[in-house]
């Protein structure tokens, strides 16, 4: 993979650019666990970021448009009694997110539109399978309701979340801890990395191996992997010699010590690897073409990052030409980083927007754990993304649940005033405890008269 020749790409001069310190996320302190998750998810309405807690685990969940200094006092989602290891908004609901723990649940939380007023502390769905702590979530790219968790108990579940229950559990695949998870373009595959060196594509219903590679990378540190739009696949790990590398199969990046975080765009074939614990994003184009990854440029920065979320296309200004915005999470703040490509036009430039995936999913949950795939929903952002439909309601099925919150999960647009009436109630029945008290305190005090 030379870095010498100058090849024609249209993404060549693709550059980054922080924004301005007023519209940052400012006074925020960012989770210091030491797990290698992005620590951050964004959606258009929200973007959430695990945070630092005490007595259990938390993360902040902000409306876009709340920039500047965040106050200490700003609530938080604290359900869980451990530390939250990873969170990812559903892909199908902005309000929806699910969060997994050092306490081995996973939790399904419903964030009302405004924001949270509140602290969060009862999860529309608790899920409880893993015998050790969850450290990986990935939403079904195009079935409503399937979410896939893996562990450190080495098992990965995917579960009907409406309904509460893991349908398939894998968990004589994997002889040690998994590294990475996540489907494929249509959800009929699942692709892991494992700390035995081994990359494996799976059949998430069956849960039987389809293939493996042994020794994707030779280093004993970290790998991850992503599918690609063609069905290649692309891993970042380690050489012996620690010399970081980026493969589909083979060239070599730096000597650098921090775990590449890959984020694939499958629009533009531009695949971004950001460092943790480093202050810079590499940029490659993934062709046909040998060699087939080809280095575009890097975007670097005075701070490292912590963790990093990414935009989905339909959350992007397209307008401004804007094909990928990052959250970069620093020490005590999250800072957007604009990927823009270079453009004088001002029409809309369809080259840089084809159709994308949309928020809308093409299956139910219980029709694909039955069989049925579905292909990805596109929409066109010619006009710019707006909602010709309302958001897919996220239906929670009580009955077969077997730990569930109150009805927040069957009514998304009231979960504010059902966050209020339940401080309501609790304040009510405080009051209650304490005029029993003073009457007991009366009537002792009448009879020792």
């Amino acid at each position: 993979m030379s870095r010498k020749v100058v090849r024609s790409s249209k993404f060549r001069h693709v550059f980054g650019q922080a924004v301005k310190t007023d519209q940052c996320y400012d006074d925020i302190r960012i989770s210091q666990m030491t797990w290698d998750s992005n620590f951050c998810s964004v959606n258009p309405k929200f973007v959430a970021m695990i945070v630092d807690a005490s007595g259990g685990g938390a993360f902040m969940v902000l409306p876009l448009s709340k920039t500047g200094r965040i106050d200490m006092s700003y609530p938080t989602v604290c359900g869980h009694t451990g530390p939250v290891l990873d969170i990812e908004f559903c892909p199908h609901n902005d309000n929806i997110i699910a969060s997994g723990s050092e306490d081995c649940s996973v939790m399904i939380w419903e964030i009302p539109d405004s924001g949270l007023t509140s602290p969060l502390t009862d999860p529309v769905v608790k899920l409880d399978g893993h015998s050790k702590r969850v450290g990986i979530l990935c939403w079904h790219p195009t079935a409503h309701n399937v979410l896939m968790s893996a562990g450190c108990d080495n098992v990965v579940i995917l579960w009907n979340v409406a309904r509460g229950e893991s349908v398939v559990r894998i968990d004589s695949v994997h002889p040690d801890l998994i590294y990475s998870a996540c489907w494929n373009q249509d959800g009929s595959q699942i692709l892991t990395t494992c700390k035995d060196k081994t990359m494996r594509v799976l059949d998430p219903r069956k849960g039987t191996l389809l293939l493996e590679k042994e020794k994707t990378h030779e280093g004993s540190r970290p790998v991850r992997a992503v599918f690609l739009s063609d069905g290649k696949i692309l891993t970042t790990g380690f050489s012996r010699m620690s010399e970081r590398q980026v493969a589909l199969w083979d060239p070599e990046l730096d000597t650098g010590s921090g775990v590449l975080l890959p984020f694939y765009d499958p629009d533009t074939g531009v695949v971004y690897l950001c460092g943790k614990g480093e202050s810079s994003i590499r940029y490659f184009e993934v062709t046909d073409e040998a060699p087939y990854v080809h280095y575009l440029s890097m975007y670097s920065s005075k701070e490292s990052q912590k963790g990093m979320g990414c935009m989905p296309k339909r959350g992007l200004e397209v307008n401004k030409c804007e094909i990928t915005r990052f959250y970069k999470l620093h020490e005590r703040k999250c800072e957007p980083i604009v990927m823009t490509v270079p453009r004088k036009s001002d029409l809309f430039q369809e080259d840089l927007y084809p159709d994308t995936i949309g928020p809308e999913p093409s299956v139910e949950a219980d029709e694909w754990f039955q069989g049925k795939d579905g292909q990805p929903i596109l929409i066109s952002l010619k006009d710019g993304f707006t909602a010709t439909t309302k958001a897919k309601e996220f239906k929670v099925h009580k009955s077969l649940l077997k730990t569930t919150s109150a009805s927040a999960g069957n009514q998304p647009d009231n979960s504010g005033e059902v966050q209020s009436l339940r401080k309501e109630v609790k304040d009510l029945k405080a009051a209650i405890e304490e005029l029993t008290t003073r009457m007991k305190e009366l009537e002792s005090w009448r009879e020792s008269k």
